[in-house]
């Protein structure tokens, strides 16, 4: 029996007659600016290490630098030269040089709360107050004195206003019994000197309900009794 011929030829290929599905929207993108993304990623990779590089070389190295600097002038602070704290002696920089030279750093930042306490002993009030406002703290505690000494070198410009937004400022950062008690007493000191004797009862009064104990407390009776005679006055 003679087999059948083939008439038909398979194809040598099954997969020559298939038809491919075309690309999704998000494959056209990625395929078309395939090299975008690798230029992309590479100029992050270079920018990942280029800061790397600037921290570990160029920040740390410098942040170290600045606090040797400053050593000096701490000495001098100490010590209550307050002169050669700010600008240094000769051979060693002051304060104000670390801030020039260093300002980026933590050091040339304390340096300007060290420079506000300078010259609000030196009697410079308003350098006192500008370099305190440039001083930036996390620190409750630390915040709170500078805007306490802001408060203080107001009050010596005659700014009363100023001077006791300030110290109510230290008080609602600190907000413990170490300080708080303190910038009450003294802006309820302010209040009284300007003639607002109800404004100042009202701080005697939080002395007296908030900060039992304290030493200011223990005070404050007698400033109560005065702020309320002057009040009816």
């Amino acid at each position: 029996m003679v087999k059948k011929e083939k008439t038909e030829e398979q194809p040598k290929n099954l997969t020559d007659n298939v038809e491919t599905p075309p690309l999704s929207s998000t494959e056209r993108f990625i395929e078309e600016n395939q090299k975008t993304f690798v230029y992309g990623v590479i100029v992050i990779v270079v920018l990942v290490l280029a800061i790397i590089g600037y921290v570990r070389f160029i920040r740390t190295p410098h942040i170290h630098q600045a606090w040797e600097e400053a050593y000096k002038a701490e000495f001098y602070f100490e010590r209550d030269s307050f002169r050669l704290a700010l600008y240094g002696d000769g051979f060693f920089p002051g304060f104000l040089d670390v801030i020039d030279d260093y300002g980026r750093t933590p050091m040339g930042n304390a340096s300007r709360y060290y420079a506000g306490v300078c010259y609000m002993r030196l009697g410079d009030y308003d350098e006192a107050i500008r370099h305190l406002k440039r001083f930036k703290s996390n620190d409750p505690m630390v915040g709170a004195m500078a805007m306490g000494i802001i408060g203080d070198a107001n009050v010596e410009l005659g700014n009363y206003n100023e001077a006791v937004k300030y110290y109510i400022n230290a008080v609602n950062k600190a907000e413990n019994e170490l300080i708080s008690p303190t910038f009450l007493m003294k802006a309820a000191k302010v209040y009284e000197e300007m003639g607002e004797y109800q404004e100042a009862l009202k701080l005697y009064e939080r002395i007296k309900t908030e900060y039992y104990g304290t030493s200011e407390q223990h005070n404050v009776e007698k400033f109560i009794k005065r702020a309320e005679l002057l009040s009816k006055q």
